[in-house]
């Protein structure tokens, strides 16, 4: 009888010896908190396409603030919401606009304990929901939309962003900017710009979250999903107009760009996990046909894993709370070294907008179609890909 020469499981046996091998980990460091604050809340509001998430209030704004400053986050993307809108998006330029005074808040409240970034776009603020000034025939004036890009940046750093993200997808866009910030004596701020960018059905949710007053779609000046080596060439323009950090949005559809852009980048490249994404884990979740712990970790593993330097996820919080508890050991240990089914829940964040999931999956069926059984083997939730994060 022959046998195999070579035994891949050997090293697969037990948790311990995974945990040895893993070739990709998460750490908190790793993660960015995207969050919305609105003007003229008086406590957060709820996001119904995107369960555990809110429109928070500019004084829950600051507990989601430190929350992820105690949690070791790599950072926090503020997204305002503006009460009043106009064709040009005045209120993203407005010192004292919701964003821009909300970054002044984040930023006294953290310190330099939690990189502070600003979402650098005036779709939020314009009453037509695109990204730029229209002309006269109807369509988004790329350059004119400059000129304000390049005025939003400064007031963005001025305000005390640590760093500005464009996310308009203008041509041109970055080099503008940097040559403003540059001029008026911001040549420390970092440009993380969105280099490709889809025009996603995975959006969705996030239209409801920034109460989007778009109609129709951005599809002539966001990327086409189709376009692979399209992608390439914006992050190349990006980095020769100066960019310190590029990002690809969506991610888990794009993994394919992303590891593109990592090939051709000698800068951090973030991947976005958008609304889209998140409410469907939430939405498979809560009907029991996922296990909603395995799969958050799953999907922010093969976004690490696919080369991104850090990941903007909505689970960023509640992720680091996963990872605090497997670091302290929390809970007894089963016979190959993992979580016993009788471990007990992770401290719930409080205010990072997404809820805390159960300890140990999977979670119960809410549907008649799905039995009461686990939807597969039980395999304990490794956030870390099996290790402890180290710095």
């Amino acid at each position: 009888m022959s046998f195999p020469e070579q035994r891949p499981r050997r090293m697969r046996r037990s948790r311990a010896m995974r945990r040895l091998v893993a070739e990709t980990r998460l750490h908190p460091a790793d993660l960015i908190l995207p969050v919305f604050v609105r003007e003229g809340l008086t406590e957060p509001a709820p996001i119904s396409s995107m369960p555990g998430v809110v429109q928070h209030s500019e004084s829950s704004l600051l507990t989601a603030a430190e929350e992820a400053r105690d949690l070791g986050l790599g950072g926090i993307m503020l997204f305002g919401i503006p009460a009043t809108r106009d064709p040009q998006g005045s209120a993203g330029l407005d010192p004292e606009g919701i964003l821009n005074r909300s970054i002044r808040a984040v930023k006294e409240r953290v310190g330099e304990d939690l990189v502070v970034m600003s979402d650098l776009c005036l779709d939020e603020f314009t009453d037509h929901g695109h990204c730029g000034v229209i002309d006269e025939d109807g369509e988004v004036d790329n350059d004119a939309t400059l000129e304000l890009y390049a005025e939003m940046g400064v007031v963005q750093a001025a305000s005390g962003a640590d760093v500005v993200a464009p996310s308009g997808m203008m041509d041109g866009q970055v080099a503008v900017i940097r040559q403003a910030l540059d001029e008026a004596g911001h040549q420390h701020v970092p440009i993380l710009a969105y280099a490709a960018k889809y025009a996603s059905g995975f959006y969705g949710p996030f239209r409801e979250a920034v109460d989007s007053q778009l109609s129709g779609d951005r599809k002539q000046y966001q990327m086409d999903a189709p376009n692979r080596t399209e992608a390439l060439r914006e992050v190349e323009l990006d980095l020769a107009e100066g960019a310190d950090m590029v990002m690809v949005k969506p991610a888990s559809a794009y993994l394919d760009i992303l590891s593109d852009a990592v090939s051709i980048s000698d800068v951090p490249v973030s991947a976005y996990q958008v609304s889209g994404e998140y409410a469907m884990i939430e939405a498979a979740a809560a009907n029991g046909w996922i296990n909603r712990r395995t799969v958050v970790t799953e999907s922010l593993i093969a976004i690490r894993r696919a080369g991104a330097t850090n990941v903007l996820t909505y689970y960023a919080s509640e992720v680091a709370g996963w990872l605090r508890e497997e670091m302290q050991g929390s809970g007894t240990r089963s016979a190959d070294g993992g979580h016993a089914s009788s471990a007990p829940a992770p401290p719930a964040p409080t205010g990072s907008g997404a809820s805390p999931a159960p300890a140990q999956e999977p979670i119960k069926p809410r549907t008649a179609a799905a039995p009461d059984a686990p939807t597969e083997p039980h395999d304990p939730s490794r956030t870390d890909a099996g290790f402890p994060p180290v710095s």
